[in-house]
């Protein structure tokens, strides 16, 4: 197996923060995705390097191992069998329990040995017998995508069809999924070494506001604009919800900013069919303009009426 430099393909330093390291790989997989890429046929190796680099660097154990062993990162665990073991025999080197002081398993990806190296029972349990021909299995690697949703799309179930490393996968996604929620498709990852489980596939999904609506957890929330008559002297309003209108009535003499409750009118509840949020409606008062002038009489004698009133109140 060759070294690969997954600080290099992540454009980051040996340094790096997890956040560094998140962010440089959400800006590259967009970027070299696949699906934006149909014409670059070296997209898609690109593509799972990136996915390749977040996953080893992304984990703080995965990268700690990385950084110590390099190409052989996945195989740390052996290593520091191999050390106790050796060291537990009462050998002296602290190095390769085999001789020299690199990689205890050489320079091919699995150690052969012989039963004359006094650990063939320790590597037997791991490998099997040489006579055997057997090998560690390793799960394949796990490959992460992002995926761009409208909160309309978000709002219903439906099916969804992207590309992952030159295949095409189609999943549906239940309603309410979150902004940011991450889902695990099992087994669609990278092909498993020496017949070991295929990786897994990570999906994040990005949901994009395209409504009038702010979405808070389940809730949703909006502004209506209702003229100064209906306000005062009431009536019902239509309002626009993702599942279509509604008639609501309306108070007499309804202050500007009053709130008001649609109960279930909100964002589906993942995963939970039929129950659905609230819808909170704002409303924002419009006063009228272009006034005639006998509009503009009539609001002197109301302002004069509304003046006396108070006046005689004083009293």
């Amino acid at each position: 197996m060759d070294y690969i430099d997954y600080y290099k393909i992540l454009g980051v330093d040996k340094n790096a923060t997890t956040d560094d390291i998140k962010k440089a790989y959400r800006k590259l997989a967009r970027k070299h995705h696949p699906d934006l890429n149909p014409n670059n046929p070296e997209a898609s190796k690109l593509f799972q390097q990136i996915n390749e680099a977040n996953e080893v660097l992304g984990d703080p154990e995965n990268r700690k191992k990385y950084d110590q062993y390099g190409k052989d990162w996945k195989h740390a665990e052996q290593f520091e069998q191999a050390r106790k073991q050796q060291r537990s025999s009462g050998g002296q080197s602290q190095g390769n329990p085999f001789g020299g002081t690199g990689n205890p398993f050489g320079d091919s990806e699995y150690f052969t040995y012989g039963d004359e190296s006094g650990y063939s029972d320790f590597f037997s349990s791991m490998f099997g017998s040489r006579g055997g021909g057997r090998q560690t299995r390793f799960k394949g690697q796990d490959f992460r995508a992002s995926v761009e949703l409208s909160l309309s799309e978000a709002y219903k179930t439906h099916q969804q069809t992207f590309t992952v490393n030159g295949k095409n996968i189609r999943i549906t996604v239940p309603a309410g999924i979150e902004n940011g929620q991450e889902i695990k498709l099992a087994g669609h990852g990278a092909p498993g070494v020496n017949g070991g489980p295929n990786g897994d596939l990570y999906i994040t999904f990005e949901i994009k506001n395209d409504t009038a609506f702010t979405r808070k957890g389940n809730d949703l929330y909006t502004n209506v604009s209702l003229d100064l008559y209906k306000a005062l002297l009431g009536g019902e309003e239509i309002i626009h919800t993702l599942n279509g209108k509604v008639k609501m009535p309306v108070a007499p003499e309804t202050q500007n900013g009053t709130k008001v409750r649609l109960k279930g009118k909100g964002f589906p509840v993942y995963k939970k069919e039929g129950e659905f949020g609230d819808l909170y409606v704002t409303y924002q008062i419009q006063l009228p303009t272009g006034l005639t002038a006998k509009e503009k009489e009539l609001i002197e004698q109301l302002a004069k009426e509304r003046k006396t009133k108070e006046y005689g109140n004083s009293k």
